[in-house]
């Protein structure tokens, strides 16, 4: 997926709203616990969009450290401004295939997408210490019969599935799962919601390019309102075997 310019509608519509993608600090505060981390842990939050997590992180190990990276430069400022002055912090332009160094825990909110479950953690395995863990928030069906107007949203990722099928690439990837759980309605309304007041801010006077960034935010928002008993995210702890 190419990478939008500032100046591009989408980030138009996304320029300084708090979280690119549902997501609460009660998650990470959630998976750090499952995952027993250390206060002095060293962290990873890849694909870190504005920097939504790190201070949630921050907490679950309050002696340790995070490196966030993402490779779209607006979200690459973004997280540098909001955590600017605190040397716990590295926020770094770099792409998620890459991870370099080595982390206690792996963090990524809803982008595994971009590569794929099983060749995340692959890829991820050699950044991670000894007992370290990944934590992952992937698009996931909760039915096998979703509605039209679901599957509708969701066109543009074929290979989204269902828990059990999310759980097969963790297996072929040769890791465990330690625990599992959906993200909760709030996390989702934590991104809807700013971005609700955002699109009704921006829609007087939009032309056609930008109007039409808007109306696929609506149709996101409103599907997800109307059908979260059919999809959402499954949010994953796992550690290599």
């Amino acid at each position: 997926m190419a990478t939008p310019e500032p100046n591009d509608p989408f980030f138009v519509l996304h320029r300084d709203l708090p979280r690119e993608g549902p997501g609460l600090p009660a998650d990470v505060a959630w998976a750090a616990e499952v995952a027993h981390l250390p206060s002095t842990a060293r962290m990873a939050d890849v694909a870190c969009g504005p920097g939504a997590d790190i201070g949630a992180l921050l907490r679950a190990a309050p002696d340790g450290d995070v490196t966030a990276l993402d490779k779209t430069g607006p979200f690459v400022q973004a997280a540098r401004e909001r955590w600017a002055g605190d040397s716990r912090v590295t926020v770094l332009r770099a792409d998620m295939a890459r991870v370099m160094n080595r982390y206690d825990l792996i963090w990524c909110a809803g982008a595994v997408y971009f590569m794929g479950v099983q060749q995340a953690l692959t890829a991820w395995r050699k950044a991670l210490h000894p007992g370290g863990a990944i934590a992952f928030s992937e698009a996931c069906w909760f039915t096998d019969t979703p509605s039209p107007r679901a599957k509708a949203l969701w066109q543009q990722y074929p290979a989204m599935t269902d828990q059990a099928g999310i759980n097969a690439h963790i297996a072929q990837a040769g890791y465990e799962v330690i625990d599992q759980r959906p993200l909760m309605d709030a996390a989702w309304e934590a991104y809807f919601g700013p971005l609700d007041a955002r699109i009704a801010a921006l829609r007087p006077g939009a032309d056609a390019a930008l109007s039409a960034v808007l109306d696929e935010a609506v149709e996101e928002a409103e599907c997800w309102r109307a059908h979260r008993d059919e999809f959402g995210y499954l949010l994953s702890v796992v550690r290599p075997r």
